[in-house]
C-alpha cells in the first residue's frame, strides 16, 4: 500500500505543479491594472471558506479601485503539495502571482531563496499594522530583521473528543486529561469499549506533512522536560538540537498509538489526505473518540461549509493537550499561522499591497477570524467582545495562547521538519525502532543543517 500511496502523490505533485505554470504562464506582469492572488483552496470541494471570503474582498476592492481587476488564483493540494507548488511558481516572473498565501514554517527558507519582497516600505505608511500582535509580527520576520509577510490569524492545537463516544466508554463528558498517560488510557478504554471506533488520532508520517510535525510531534516534544527551553533549537548557539530523552519518549507516545492500534489504520494514517477525512468524515459521524488537533477544525462545520455541523460545540468536547508527566505548567499547545507575502518577482507588487490593507481592515479581518476559525492577531479584535461570542470554542483555544509555542521557522526549519516526519513513519509503520529513528533523525537533521548542531 505505501509505496502505491506514494508514487500516487508523485504523479499528483507533477500534475498540480504543472497546472499552475500553466495557471500562471504570459507572467503576472501581462496586465499593470490586474493583480494575481495565489492561495490554498482545500482539498475538499464543499469547503469554500477561503474562496468566499477572498470572493468578497475581490468585490470590494475592484469598487474602491475602478480600472483593477483581482485574479484568484487557486492551489489545491494536501500542504506538503501546496509549499513545492507555491515554491516552483515563485522561481519565475513568468509564473510568480502578484500575492501569495505563505505558512510561517516555510517563510524563512523562501526568504533565504530571494523569493519574497520586504514588506517594511509598506508597513511604514500602514497605520493599521500598529495593532498586530508583536508575536505574529515576528514569525513573519526574516533573519535580516525586516518583515515578509502580514499574518492573518494565528491558531492553537489541542485536544478534541466525542462525547457520545465517551458516554459509551464509560468516560466523562468533563474529560481534563493531566498527563500522557491520561490520553493513553482513555484511548484504551474506547478501543476496549467501543469497538469500530479509531480512538486516537495522531498525525505521522510524510505524507501528512507539517500536520505530523506540529499537530502531532510538537505537541508531544514541548511537553517534555521543565518547559523552560526550546527543545529543537537553541537560540543562544544558533544550533538544532538532535535527539535526547524528550525526542525519543515523544517517538514513544507515537509507536505506543500505532503498535498497540489505539489509532487509524497505518495506511489511513499515512494517506496525505486524511485529515480532510478526520474532519469531514470521522468527528461528525462519531467514528473517532479523540482528535489531537487544531483550532481551525469549526470552519469545516460552519453554515455554507458543505459539512454543515451546527452541533458540533455539544457533541464535541474540548480538552488541553497536557505536557507529559503534568509538570509545569501543566499544558501545552504550539501555534503557527499563514501569512500574505508578495513575491520578490511580482509583476505588481503595489497593487497586491493594496489588496492586502483591504484584507485586514478591522472589520475585514474579523469576518476572517470568525470564518476560518483563527485566533486573532490584531489587538483591537481580540478584544471587541462580538469576536470572542461570535463561535463556540474561540475563548478556549484563545486561552491557550498563554502556554503555546512556535516553531523554530529557520531556513533549515522544513528540512528539520520532514526528517521528523521520517522518524515517526519509521515508528509508525514499526519498520524502525525508537532509538533506529532517533539516530536516522540526527543524520538527517546534520545533513539539513549543514552540521550545525549540539546535543541536548
Amino acid at each position: 500500500m505505501r509505496p502505491f500511496v506514494r508514487l500516487a502523490s508523485l504523479v499528483t505533485l507533477t500534475a498540480l505543479v504543472s497546472t499552475a505554470l500553466t495557471a500562471c504562464s504570459g507572467g503576472s506582469g501581462s496586465d499593470p491594472d490586474t493583480v494575481k492572488v495565489s492561495f490554498k483552496q482545500s482539498t475538499d470541494n464543499s469547503v469554500k471558506v477561503m474562496d468566499t471570503y477572498l470572493d468578497g474582498i475581490k468585490k470590494e476592492f475592484e469598487k474602491a479601485h475602478p480600472g483593477k481587476k483581482v485574479e484568484l488564483v487557486p492551489i489545491k493540494a494536501p500542504d506538503s503539495e501546496y509549499y513545492t507548488k507555491l515554491q516552483q511558481m515563485l522561481r519565475s516572473p513568468k509564473t510568480a502571482p502578484d500575492l501569495v498565501y505563505e505558512d510561517t514554517f516555510l517563510i524563512n527558507s523562501d526568504i533565504a531563496s530571494g523569493y519574497l519582497k520586504p514588506l517594511d516600505p509598506y508597513l511604514a505608511k500602514w497605520r493599521d499594522w500598529e495593532n498586530f500582535i508583536d508575536t505574529a509580527k515576528a514569525a513573519a520576520k526574516g533573519e535580516d530583521g525586516r518583515t515578509y509577510g502580514v499574518p492573518d490569524g494565528t491558531d492553537t492545537r489541542g485536544l478534541w473528543f466525542s462525547k457520545d463516544v465517551f458516554a459509551r466508554a464509560g468516560l466523562p463528558a468533563d474529560w481534563q486529561p493531566r498527563t500522557w498517560d491520561d490520553v493513553l488510557s482513555a484511548a484504551r478504554t474506547i478501543k476496549e469499549k467501543v469497538p469500530g471506533v479509531t480512538p486516537l488520532n495522531v498525525y505521522t508520517g510524510k505524507p501528512a506533512g507539517e500536520a505530523a510535525t506540529m499537530q502531532g510531534f510538537q505537541m508531544l516534544l514541548y511537553g517534555t522536560g521543565d518547559g523552560t527551553a526550546d527543545p529543537l533549537y537553541d537560540k543562544a548557539s544558533k544550533k538544532w538540537i538532535t535527539a535526547g530523552k524528550g525526542f525519543e519518549d515523544a517517538l514513544g507516545f507515537v509507536e505506543t498509538v500505532y503498535r498497540e492500534k489505539l489509532g487509524p489504520e497505518v495506511s489511513d494514517a499515512l494517506d496525505p489526505n486524511f485529515a480532510t477525512a478526520v474532519r469531514g468524515e470521522l468527528l461528525p459521524r462519531g467514528r473517532l473518540g479523540i482528535a489531537l488537533d487544531g483550532s481551525w477544525l469549526p470552519q469545516d462545520w460552519l453554515e455554507g461549509s458543505g459539512h454543515e455541523w451546527p452541533e458540533w460545540s455539544k457533541e464535541l468536547g474540548l480538552a488541553a493537550m497536557p505536557t507529559q508527566h503534568g509538570q509545569a505548567p501543566g499544558k501545552v499547545s504550539m501555534s503557527g499561522g499563514w501569512t500574505w507575502a508578495i513575491p520578490a518577482k511580482a509583476a505588481n507588487p503595489d497593487l497586491a499591497f493594496e489588496f492586502i490593507k483591504t484584507m485586514q481592515t478591522k472589520a475585514n479581518a474579523q469576518k476572517w477570524y470568525v470564518a476560518n476559525s483563527g485566533i486573532a492577531v490584531r489587538e483591537d479584535v481580540a478584544a471587541d467582545p462580538a469576536y470572542v461570542r461570535a463561535q463556540p470554542g474561540l475563548a478556549f483555544f484563545t486561552g491557550l495562547v498563554a502556554h503555546t509555542h512556535y516553531r523554530p521557522a529557520y531556513p533549515a526549519y522544513p528540512k528539520v521538519s520532514v526528517a521528523i516526519q521520517e522518524a515517526m513513519e519509521g515508528v509508525t509503520t514499526g519498520d524502525m525502532s525508537v532509538e533506529e529513528a532517533a539516530r536516522g533523525y540526527d543524520e538527517a537533521l546534520k545533513e539539513a543543517t549543514g552540521g550545525q548542531v549540539i546535543g541536548e
